[in-house]
């Protein structure tokens, strides 16, 4: 939980430096096109741009510890923080969707696969994973909105107006997270299911069942849960692409939108968000290792009881000193 802190000043030290380097000026956006020099300078010192580099990125880290405030938008002149919070929702929910369809399919047709080494069913599996792992997810979206909404005619080609128009952007962001967790799974699931103790349950009479989905997928699942934590930042990162082509009214499209009026506060703002779901869904993650595998909970458990034995050793030890002196 502490490594946040470090992670987080340097992602915001490292994006405050790549805008105020990048091409354009956020403050040209704001005028007209006849705007004059006078109009210029106003405009900059309002904004505080005509500050120090050091100076200005203080005065945002100050405002983000002591009032967590992620500033305010040249454009809409709204608080970012609102902002956020308005389009986040429905970014956080199609993670959230995709997670589940990614778990929900990903990691049995993995295991199924496993399981039917080399049979049909494991060849077409894997040739569809590694085909449509490759594929793009822009490319993807425009294909699917060609055929399902301009031809075909069965889905909206933009919008969340209606259940329908979630499947298209699920879909798109769910694909590629289904190949690679359906993959990971098999290769783990090849590599437990080779080991003694799988050998040994056989032995005594324990279903196949039991055998595959108590023993050797609970031992599997240690990778997968790590990409599948790591699959939440990647679709809210990767949500800008997908938001745009869509039109969805997320936190993607509003950093596409801020990307192009150079509306610093807002990338700032959006970048530091998603830079701290990332961290959480990471300590969810380590988390949740303790859970799923015993030696690790029993790693704790032994520190912890060392502490203790070693703070009981000092206070019976204490005593004696004393006596002795």
């Amino acid at each position: 939980m502490l490594w946040i802190i470090p992670v987080l000043f340097g992602v915001c030290l490292i994006v405050f430096t790549l805008l105020h380097l990048s091409p354009g000026d956020p403050v040209v956006q704001l005028l007209p096109s006849n705007y004059t020099q006078e109009q210029y300078d106003q405009e900059k010192t309002a904004l505080g741009l005509d500050k120090p580099f050091f100076t200005q990125f203080f005065v945002y880290i100050k405002n983000i510890v002591l009032h967590f405030d992620l500033g305010t938008s040249y454009q809409t002149k709204r608080s970012v923080t609102s902002e956020i919070l308005e389009r986040c929702p429905i970014t956080i929910s199609i993670g959230l969707l995709s997670v589940i369809i990614t778990v929900g399919f990903g990691i049995p047709i993995g295991v199924y696969s496993a399981v039917k080494q080399y049979s049909a069913g494991d060849y077409i599996i894997t040739t569809f994973t590694v085909l449509f792992a490759a594929l793009p997810n822009f490319w993807l979206a425009l294909m699917m909105m060609l055929l399902f909404a301009l031809t075909l005619r069965w889905l909206p080609a933009s919008g969340l107006a209606t259940w329908k128009a979630w499947i298209m952007p699920l879909i798109v962001q769910s694909i590629a997270p289904i190949c690679m967790t359906t993959r990971l799974t098999r290769s783990n699931m090849l590599e437990v299911i080779r080991q003694d103790y799988i050998r040994t349950a056989r032995s005594k009479g324990v279903s196949e069942r039991t055998v595959i989905f108590k023993h050797a997928l609970k031992n599997a699942t240690l990778p997968v849960v790590t990409m599948v934590g790591m699959q939440i930042g990647m679709v809210i990162g990767g949500s800008v692409i997908t938001e745009t082509i869509f039109a969805i009214p997320g936190l993607g499209m509003l950093m596409m939108a801020a990307i192009n009026n150079r509306d610093y506060p807002v990338i700032l703002g959006s970048v530091f968000f998603l830079c701290i779901v990332i961290c959480i869904m990471n300590l969810l993650v380590d988390l949740m290792y303790a859970f799923l595998d015993p030696r690790i909970k029993a790693q704790y458990t032994l520190e912890n009881a060392r502490k203790k034995l070693w703070a009981v050793t000092e206070q019976t030890q204490k005593p004696k000193e004393k006596e002795a002196v």
